[in-house]
């Protein structure tokens, strides 16, 4: 089964126990019962993680992580704690380390769309639905929605593909209570993002988001998790460059996809063969679009 190229070997902290290597981060639980998550400069592509890094990536995905929180904390509250680096720590993990409440995780990728395109352009091709939700005829690639709509996911392991399933489906899965909260929640967090990013000249295509509760609380409260609005979780367009008919330029991605389809890297990427190394202009020009899109945001320059 596809998956990394190269499994990373963990780092080793005194007080922490490592619990995961994910497709970006690692996680890991400090002495108190809280989460410690690391992000790395790894990237995906084609279900694999590749064996070229991009420099500063995982700093940019926690810094604007950070950013967005901060942006949305009077819409859902969210898992981090610090950004205090644990005692024993890599000095290496500066600046992409960020200690977060453990919580009980909804198992569901909470998506919101507003633009048609990737697998929901597959099914609306086929169907004229995603998700199950009818859609009117006559979109093509890049079609802004009628309005956003929430079209949910299961969670896939690394090498597997995330599943899209019908709101039905969550309700069955995760009770209707909590279905209707994420339905509603989802979409109230991509609308405020959708705003702040067009004054920036940027289109919010669609985004992934991951909810949890408080373990043991009372309240119930979905709290948001993981990274939020980034460039791995989002399609970012320009928006003075959207033409529907097409594949929109993007902000994400879509450069190393493209590079490693093409018959430059020799690769077949439907096959069982691991994906070749990077070459340095498409990481320099990857890592580019990370830093132009955080700079975009936020209004602030990347140091």
């Amino acid at each position: 089964m596809p998956g990394f190229v190269d499994t990373p070997e963990p780092v080793q902290v005194p007080g922490l126990v490592h619990l995961h290597t994910g497709k970006v981060r690692e996680l890991y639980r400090d002495a108190d019962g809280n989460l410690v998550m690391v992000a790395s400069d790894r990237i995906s592509a084609y279900d694999w993680v590749l064996p070229t890094d991009i420099p500063d990536k995982g700093r940019v995905l926690t810094r604007l992580s950070l950013w967005w929180f901060d942006q949305l904390a009077d819409l859902v509250p969210h898992h981090v704690i610090s950004t205090d680096l644990p005692a024993g720590a890599p000095a290496e993990w500066e600046g992409r380390t960020m200690v977060c409440r453990a919580l009980d995780m909804v198992p569901v990728e909470a998506v919101a769309r507003g633009y048609l395109t990737g697998s929901g352009l597959r099914e609306y091709t086929e169907h004229r639905t995603v998700c199950g939700l009818a859609l009117p005829e006559g979109l093509v690639d890049g079609s802004e929605l009628p309005a956003p709509i929430f079209t949910p996911a299961t969670k896939a392991a690394v090498g597997e593909h995330d599943e899209n399933v019908a709101y039905e489906e969550v309700a069955r899965q995760v009770g209707a209570e909590t279905a209707a909260r994420l339905r509603q929640t989802t979409l109230a967090v991509y609308g405020r993002a959708r705003d702040i990013a067009k004054e920036r000249g940027l289109i919010l295509a669609d985004t992934k988001f991951e909810f949890g509760y408080v373990a043991g609380a009372d309240d119930h409260d979905l709290v948001i998790a993981d990274e939020v609005l980034t460039p791995d979780s989002s399609r970012y367009w320009p928006a003075d460059r959207w033409e529907p008919g097409h594949a929109q330029p993007s902000f994400d991605k879509q450069f190393i996809r493209d590079w490693l389809t093409s018959p430059a890297s020799g690769w077949d990427h439907t096959g069982d063969t691991p994906p070749p190394s990077l070459p340095a202009e498409v990481v320099e020009h990857s890592r580019a679009r990370y830093i132009e899109v955080y700079e975009r945001l936020t209004g602030t320059p990347w140091t």
